[in-house]
């Protein structure tokens, strides 16, 4: 795996007692921004609250605040985005895991619960936070997000959006749906 654009390792022991504050600067947000084939990251910031869990695992909760500039899957004009999002995660020791899913039965049926989703491993004494909330931003952008011009090059391209097609079968479905 190659560096991160925003790594900011933790130590495992002690724990920060006041919340990690994390705060992109301009070569990360740009680096960011090609990562995840955005126009720009004009701010990125998180303020996570880490807490010692079961063996060797932290918890970490807290809040993400970006502004970017995305580009339209519809028309490819740039357009301003903001998002704010909570995250929770929990990293977890990776020899701590492996040595308890070999000691499971090969039968043993595992179910996961909300807490379990987000487990992120982490090897020695230290993890990788800004790492954590660089895929946190990946996962808040949405691939698909459409301009505000999009509605009108569709148009312009002859594409009708859902629910706004004509023609005979559409005129048999409104009448439908009036008796």
């Amino acid at each position: 795996m190659s560096a991160s654009e925003l790594s900011r390792m933790v130590k495992v022991r002690p724990l920060p007692a006041k919340p990690v504050v994390i705060e992109a600067d301009d070569a990360e947000r740009s680096a960011l921004a090609s990562r995840f084939a955005l126009a720009s990251i004009s701010s990125l910031s998180a303020e996570m609250s880490l807490e010692s869990a079961a063996t060797d695992a932290v918890l970490a909760n807290g809040k993400m605040h970006a502004k970017f500039t995305q580009i339209c899957a519809v028309s490819g004009e740039e357009f301003p985005v903001e998002v704010s999002e909570e995250i929770a995660l929990k990293f977890v020791d990776a020899e701590t895991t492996r040595a308890a899913l070999a000691d499971a039965s090969e039968d043993l049926e595992i179910e996961l619960s909300g807490e379990d989703l987000d487990e992120i491993e982490y090897s020695g004494d230290a993890f990788d936070l800004g790492e954590a909330v660089a895929q946190s931003l990946g996962l808040a952008i949405d691939p698909y997000a459409e301009g505000p011009n999009a509605d009108a090059v569709r148009t312009k391209a002859g594409i009708v959006a859902e629910g706004e097609q004509d023609g005979p079968m559409a005129e048999m479905l409104a009448a439908l749906k009036k008796s």
